[in-house]
């Protein structure tokens, strides 16, 4: 009976009886190619453009596909197939895509869809065939690690660590921690800088702009709270300029700080102090807080003043600069409204209140 042959490495499978005095030749040859299966290398060359490259099995021999680690080199300019025969079944691969040129090379079993190295992927990867196909083993993917932990400290080794639009860094229950959302076409950002003894970190605005503003948003009427000292180089205040005098004037606290009335008063009036149009100023506040805004009337030849002072809708006592609310306003002028609102408890707040004129 003649020698037959393993299905997936193609070893010769002698008879007894038979290759009398050339067991010990075959022999040898099927140990190497089980080194080879085991520990082989062989750089495969798949230049070209679109096209397939058979990997060989030959029968009793050494052969390019029965290597265990397989380089794919050249320079390909379209889309390539690499194919193992369908007769093998059984098979571990280490496959290295060094190609040059930006196409796509699938790794597959004659007949199936195989798997794919996309076209700037010329990285490594683990691939075992499971009876039917080549399957990608994922091994050494991250993503494949459903509770990945470091076993030293990451390195970056001078490369970016990208976030997909709103994920970010969890902690250790896998709750939320910082979150990071994705502008498109990009040009700005933070940069966080550590410091040496007796110097502060610093968190900066950069990126291709000039002039770049920084944004520090709260949720709905929540605040950003400064904690400790502050020292403050340049400030801004919200101004709204308003060009129709009416005599019920709301101030909102939550998005302004001045209000101009550009048009002269054409009657006494009420400021009411609120924290915007869906929020009061009571929510807006917490015990123990103040807050200061500023009214400027526009007085024509006929002076007009602040007659009324309300929180919230309800009206309250201001205490006025000087010990006495005004009895009028100064024609021609601009003046003046500062008022301070302090919470001292839920719903009830101390205004001090004061008239200034600029002419």
């Amino acid at each position: 009976m003649a020698s037959s042959y393993s299905t997936d490495l193609k070893l010769e499978l002698m008879v007894t009886g038979e290759k009398a005095g050339l067991w010990g030749d075959i022999t040898n040859t099927n140990l190497v190619i089980l080194q080879q299966a085991i520990a082989g290398y062989e750089a495969v060359s798949i230049a070209g453009g679109a096209g397939n490259t058979d990997l060989t099995f030959s029968n009793a021999a050494t052969s390019n596909g029965k290597n265990a680690v397989i380089e794919l080199t050249g320079t390909i300019t379209g889309n390539r197939t690499v194919t193992v025969p369908a007769s093998v079944t059984n098979k571990v691969y280490l496959i290295k895509n060094n190609t040059t040129g930006a196409f796509t090379v699938t790794v597959l079993v004659s007949g199936q869809s195989g798997v794919t190295f996309s076209a700037t992927d010329k990285g490594t990867k683990v691939l075992y065939i499971n009876g039917t196909d080549v399957v990608d083993s994922n091994v050494g993917k991250v993503s494949n690690d459903y509770a990945p932990q470091l076993a030293a400290d990451l390195d970056a080794n001078g490369k970016n660590i990208q976030m997909d639009d709103a994920t970010g860094i969890q902690d250790d229950s896998g709750l939320q921690q910082l979150t990071f959302s994705k502008t498109a076409s990009a040009v700005n950002e933070f940069t966080m800088a550590n410091a040496a003894t007796g110097n502060a970190p610093a968190l900066s605005a950069t990126g291709d702009d000039t002039n770049i503003d920084m944004n520090l948003t709260p949720k709905g009427i929540g605040r950003v709270t400064l904690n400790g000292n502050g020292k403050i180089q340049g400030l801004a205040e919200k101004v709204e300029v308003n060009g129709t005098f009416t005599s019920n004037i709301n101030i909102d606290t939550n998005t302004q700080a001045v209000r101009l009335d550009t048009a002269n008063a054409s009657a006494n009036f009420t400021v009411n102090l609120r924290g915007d149009g869906s929020n009061s100023l009571d929510a807006s506040m917490d015990t123990g807080e103040s807050i200061t805004v500023a009214y400027v009337s526009k007085q024509g030849a006929t002076a007009y003043y602040n007659t009324t002072v309300q929180v919230d809708g309800t009206t309250v006592t201001p205490v006025w600069q000087g010990g006495a609310a005004p009895t009028g306003g100064n024609t021609t002028s601009n003046d003046v409204y500062t008022f301070t609102a302090i919470k001292t408890a839920s719903s009830t707040f101390t205004v001090l209140a004061a008239q200034t004129q600029f002419a």
